[in-house]
């Protein structure tokens, strides 16, 4: 059976994130710098994590 948690490293500030079983497409935040990061891959337990772009709404002001 697969192991309890899966690791990553956040690609911006490079903290060593530990988290519950994810899947591949899932969000998630850093804790750190609070990116949201989106997991790309897993394999062998360890998580490949990638940026997501924010878009903010421009209200015109």
């Amino acid at each position: 059976m697969s192991t309890a948690t899966l690791t990553g490293a956040c690609p911006e500030c490079e903290t060593e994130l530990t988290v519950p079983p994810v899947v591949q497409g899932e969000t998630l935040s850093c804790p750190e710098c609070m990116l949201t990061l989106r997991v790309e891959d897993i394999a062998d337990g360890r998580l490949t994590l990638q940026m997501v772009e924010v878009q903010l709404r421009d209200w015109g002001q």
